[in-house]
């Protein structure tokens, strides 16, 4: 006869052969000592009365403290799963998505039905219910294939951390706590716009450091200040950074770790405001970042307090690129392990860490990897306290520090140092709107193109201006250069900055009178992406991957679609956007098209006639 207490045996024995005991991982059976699951679960009875509900198995970790696994058994197989899955008291599968949407209140839960009770006889699906969320779905691995064995903690937590939705929602969650941070700062630390960033950041890295973060409780508030520096210095010294880099890392946090708010004890706060910060960002930021590996963590929050800051960020030239077109360039790349690219003046970091994640889906050894890490990424940033953020994002995550350059990009000392590196790729967002013609972005463009091997893609992301407007750099840089392709990017691309911007791909040191190659100009004004009060420009229709695909493949074939791209000769006199060359696809246009415009046409008279009659005396 079968037995249930067989399968549970089964699971235990298959948990621990996984590692499943480990001092961050809790599990639990039927009952819960976390406050929170215990609290969902009292009233999670699988009979749909008001009783608790009681799960074989709950597995929960601190280090990853939105996710819980919960498991349940069943010994027959016959009992694994209803076929309309409305049977929580009688199968496997049907009791655990019941558990599912009753955790899924406050967790992303990975959900497990097991049943048989013999090793060669399990059968095992597995669901992921995200947070929130009305429905559930079948957790699959990144090839697509639903998962049928149980996996390890890590696994299960990188497998539904890749759920579009999941994704997202932390994301949300993380720019919410990003806001709620923000305002802590302004109005207990009395930290400048510029701080705040950094103080995230260094204690990102002092959190690298396991004894630090199980001890920092322990230090009074003045001894804590001076700690989170020791540990950041220690971290970085670990690192392996160069001698003559580490002042230009550790500089911008010294001046933060003898902030006198930092180290006050309040009644509000009484371990002080640095410990309250530090708890904060280790239990919101930390599991973030130990998961999204390709994420640039420190630029988003960097960009979210840069949203609070007074003046206009235009003018100051701070544009920074969107995750989801950090991630475009690599494809457009087309990066593989043994390439190097260069990012001219890198910020925060993002198209290296794109570049990075990128060129490591394609190493298979050690050996690999680590020629990535020490080799294949050189970034150069001239702001001090940028530079400190770029560096510490690359020591998040072990790769590529000794290889940056803090510095003007220009300086001739330094673009010696980066053309030895042979780089064969660039990636590019320059500064924008600089008054200085110097400081103009195909300058900035250009003096990338010269420092990459010959035959090396560079690509560029500019204002259209740069595309349309005259300019004596543009000639310059055909002479030496090939434009091979020119996208024009969705207007609201940087928003809520207002500024119109277009993809630019060269080949480098082989001039564009010689290729004798068309350009590819793509028209790439819809990327799937919302525009949200409080989120900026997020994907909610989980379109984003699509589009992408149908973008790359176009462009490494150098399609020609009526309405969305063209192939045109082209010289430094001509405008470098599709809308000049595209042919209109008017099979797409309908009759709602022609009357959107009319009535905006007749809108637009009807405003300019009231605007007259209101005492506008300008002339016609």
């Amino acid at each position: 006869m079968a037995n249930e207490r067989k399968t549970e045996n089964l699971v235990r024995d298959i948990m621990n052969a996984l590692d499943y005991k480990n001092e961050n991982i809790l599990i639990e059976e039927q009952i819960s000592e976390v406050y929170e699951i215990n609290k969902l679960l009292k009233s999670g009875s699988k009979t749909g009365g008001t009783g608790r509900g009681a799960p074989e198995f709950i597995v929960s970790s601190n280090k990853t403290p939105d996710f819980v696994l919960v498991i349940e058994c069943k010994a027959d197989v016959r009992f694994h799963a209803s076929e309309k899955l409305n049977k929580p008291k009688d199968y496997a599968v049907d009791g655990v998505l019941h558990y599912a949407k009753v955790l899924s209140k406050s967790y992303n839960v990975i959900a497990v039905g097991v049943s048989g009770d013999t090793s060669n006889q399990l059968k095992i699906d597995t669901y992921i219910w995200p947070k929130e969320s009305k429905k559930f779905k079948t957790l699959t691995n990144k090839e697509g294939t639903p998962i049928n064995s149980l996996l390890s903690w890590e696994n299960y937590i990188q497998h539904g951390s890749y759920d579009p939705e999941v994704e997202r929602k932390r994301k949300e969650d993380l720019m919410a706590f990003s806001r709620e941070l923000h305002n802590f700062m302004r109005d207990h630390a009395k930290l400048t716009e510029s701080e705040k960033p950094l103080l995230v950041s260094g204690t990102l890295i002092a959190l690298n450091n396991r004894a630090f973060t199980a001890s920092f409780s322990e230090y009074t508030p003045q001894k804590l200040q001076k700690k989170w520096l020791e540990v950041i210095k220690e971290e970085i010294e670990e690192a392996d950074i160069p001698n003559s880099k580490r002042k230009d890392m550790t500089q911008p946090y010294s001046t933060i770790s003898v902030h006198p708010e930092l180290g006050k004890s309040t009644v509000a706060f009484p371990r002080g405001v640095l410990h309250e910060l530090i708890t904060r960002i280790n239990d919101q930021v930390w599991p973030f970042i130990s998961i999204y590996h390709d994420h640039d963590v420190v630029g988003q929050f960097y960009g979210e307090f840069l949203k609070y800051t007074g003046g206009d960020k235009k003018a100051l030239g701070i544009v920074l690129t969107p995750r989801h077109i950090s991630e475009l360039f690599t494809l457009l790349a087309n990066l593989q392990k043994d390439d190097k690219v260069l990012d001219f003046c890198c910020g925060t970091g993002g198209f290296l860490i794109s570049s990075m994640h990128a060129m490591m889906r394609h190493a298979v050894t050690q050996d690999e990897r680590e020629s990535i890490k020490e080799n294949g990424l050189v970034g150069v940033e001239q702001q001090p306290n940028m530079y400190a953020l770029a560096a510490s994002n690359m020591i998040l995550r072990g790769d590529g520090k000794a290889n940056l350059y803090q510095g003007s990009c220009f300086d001739p000392v330094i673009v010696k140092k980066i053309k030895q590196h042979k780089c064969n790729v660039g990636m590019i967002n320059p500064p924008y709107s600089q008054k200085d013609e110097d400081l103009h972005e195909l300058v900035f463009v250009r003096d990338m193109l010269n420092c990459l091997d010959k035959g090396g893609i560079g690509i560029a992301i500019v204002p259209m201006s740069c595309g349309i407007s005259p300019h004596p750099v543009r000639e310059e840089i055909l002479k030496h250069h090939t434009l091979d392709a020119v996208m024009s990017m969705p207007d609201d691309l940087f928003y809520p900055v207002g500024v119109v911007t277009c993809i630019m791909v060269f080949k480098a040191h082989i001039p564009h009178s010689i290729s004798a190659r068309k350009t590819w100009f793509g028209y790439w004004k819809n990327d799937g992406f919302i525009k949200s009060k409080n989120l900026g420009r997020v994907d909610l229709n989980e379109t984003w991957l699509t589009i992408r695909n149908s973008w790359v493949e176009a462009y490494r074939n150098r399609d020609d679609v009526p309405g969305f791209s063209v192939k045109s000769m082209v010289d430094h006199n001509d405008e470098w956007c599709a809308e000049a060359y595209m042919q209109t696809d008017y099979s797409r246009i309908t009759a709602k098209d022609f009357e959107d415009t009319v009535r905006n046409y007749l809108t637009f008279k009807l405003n300019g006639s009231e605007s007259r009659l209101e005492g506008d005396t300008t002339n016609d």
